[in-house]
């Protein structure tokens, strides 16, 4: 018998059979590993498996390539305390559903672990939009399509980085990019590290995030972002107004995790 135990943030748990649900989970120590919860459509233990919850698991199989038998504790659940904000309930639906499609299954990643439960802190608080995009940039980091935000592709200089090229994930200054604007991905000031924020930038940065996840990890013509991560984007890009009219935006979410070298 193989066993182990850990803490996990649910991604997803899909009914299976008359009382059981297929549960995935994203652990510390094991990365994305999924388990059968016995009774897991019990009134009493449905709760549990709500995606976002924070759980203590152990998981059992008699060999290692065996789906296996999950057990789990709850330890906290972000999902009722935010059962009557839609956006927020939205953008952990979301990340949840990018989690479980985008990373590998049973690969350790301790970084996207403690980087979700950064996001699921962040979500209860006033720049959790923001957070959610370097939540974004993060996974895609982990997954080894990290975007270079740093200094100018064309030459340009650093100090005015305003776009993004949709190919090469690297920032373009404002001189630089000028000429090509329309051929290029807008690089909200949050993320190029001038403040900012506000429901214009998080609309801008949705769209970039949403680029290079469709392009290196959804594959078009394969599959799409998930479902919920298409709202969110969508909302946000309709309630964005003018440019010019985020004057007073707010200020810049914290970094998740260190950037790598």
């Amino acid at each position: 018998m193989i066993e182990w135990r850990d803490d996990g943030i649910v991604l997803s748990a899909k009914p299976h059979g008359e009382d059981a649900v297929v549960v995935q989970l994203l652990t510390r120590q094991q990365g994305r590993h999924a388990g059968l919860a016995r009774g897991g459509q019990s009134r009493s233990k449905r709760g549990i498996f709500q995606p976002g919850n924070r759980v203590d698991a152990t998981w059992r199989a008699r060999l290692a390539d065996h789906l296996g038998n999950l057990t789990c504790e709850p330890l906290d659940s972000p999902a009722a305390r935010l059962m009557d904000e839609t956006e927020r309930l939205t953008a952990l639906s979301a990340a949840m559903a990018v989690a479980e499609s985008a990373l590998p299954e049973r690969v350790a990643q301790p970084a996207a672990y403690d980087g979700t439960l950064a996001l699921l802190d962040a979500l209860e608080g006033a720049h959790w939009a923001e957070t959610l995009v370097h939540w974004e940039l993060l996974l895609l980091r982990e997954l080894g399509f990290g975007l270079d935000l740093s200094a100018c592709a064309g030459g340009g200089p650093n100090d005015q980085l305003a776009y993004v090229s949709p190919r090469t994930g690297r920032a373009v200054s404002l001189s630089a990019g000028e000429p090509y604007r329309d051929k290029l991905l807008v690089l909200p000031g949050f993320l190029a590290g001038y403040g900012g924020g506000g429901v214009n930038e998080v609309a801008q940065g949705l769209a970039l995030t949403g680029h290079f996840l469709s392009r290196h990890v959804f594959h078009p013509g394969d599959r799409e972002l998930p479902a919920a991560r298409q709202r969110l984007a969508e909302r946000f890009r309709r309630k964005a107004a003018p440019p010019d009219a985020d004057a007073d935006a707010a200020p810049t979410a914290v970094q998740l995790v260190p950037a790598r070298d």
